[in-house]
């Protein structure tokens, strides 16, 4: 009987590319052959996005052919950055993070809400997601079954110094990416809790899986906001639902990681 991991084929290219989809899309669509920003931001929750586009410090990317998005670019001190909202789940946010990266991306950002599984002991509500159990379906067409989601060692190795820092805005830890989060179930949630995972989301295993297969340069970060909606109130992300601190997060890290060379 098949299942998810039958006829998977792992050093086999793919037929289908993001780059001709792209081709074709831009020939439908008129569009011109240009690069988007180096970095780029996905925003599940739309946040963010809704915040720069407010604030009319935001302006449609004519370059982006995506069939199924809008990006938005945006400058954040010294740095241009592409935004994509609403990218949730890891077969998404694999699918328009491939097109990113043969569109002229050089590292990508992933900030997403997430569950608190275990409450951390650090007073800080940003996890960089260091690696992720692997409960989606998208990692397994690109990382076979035995192969841990991980954090690419060189973004590991530049940020993990960071966390020692007092003004750092974020810990590092494990999450667990579901792609059915309303089936998160007491016995899966204590068993997730044992094995001191930190939060569940939706898209880090998926997109890091990615990183691995393409050598792209991915960080995902959760910001932990929930506690899967047990208690009222819950939810609530901060000022300008949590978009100033996102950027504040995103600032943070880029500073660190232009002088290693990364973009």
């Amino acid at each position: 009987m098949n299942n998810i991991l039958s006829n998977k084929h792992y050093n086999e290219p793919s037929v289908f590319l993001p780059e001709n989809l792209l081709r074709e899309a831009r020939r439908q669509r008129n569009k011109q052959e240009c690069d988007v920003p180096k970095i780029c931001l996905l925003d599940p929750d739309g946040d963010v996005a809704d915040y720069l586009l407010r604030k009319n410090q935001a302006n449609r990317n004519d370059c982006w052919a995506c069939y199924h998005t809008s990006l938005y670019d945006f400058r954040l001190g010294n740095y241009e950055i592409g935004i994509v909202p609403f990218v949730v789940g890891s077969s998404y946010a694999v699918l328009v993070a491939e097109q990113l990266f043969v569109s002229g991306c050089k590292i990508l950002f992933s900030v997403t809400s997430a569950g608190i599984i275990k409450q951390p002991d650090i007073d800080r509500r940003f996890a960089l997601i260091t690696s992720s159990i692997r409960d989606e379906g998208t990692s397994y067409h690109y990382l076979p079954p035995d192969k841990p989601s991980l954090l690419n060692q060189g973004l590991f190795s530049s940020l993990h110094s960071m966390e020692k820092k007092s003004d750092c805005p974020f810990f590092g830890g494990t999450s667990w990416t579901t792609d059915a989060p309303y089936r998160e179930t007491p016995s899966s949630i204590a068993e997730m809790k044992r094995q001191n995972i930190i939060c569940v989301e939706m898209e880090a295993a998926g997109l890091y899986a990615l990183s691995e297969v393409k050598q792209y340069n991915i960080l995902c970060f959760a910001h932990l906001t929930n506690s899967m909606a047990q208690t009222e109130g819950d939810f609530e992300k901060g000022e300008e639902s949590g978009s100033i601190e996102t950027l504040n997060l995103v600032s943070y890290v880029l500073n660190k990681l232009q002088t290693e060379n990364f973009f």
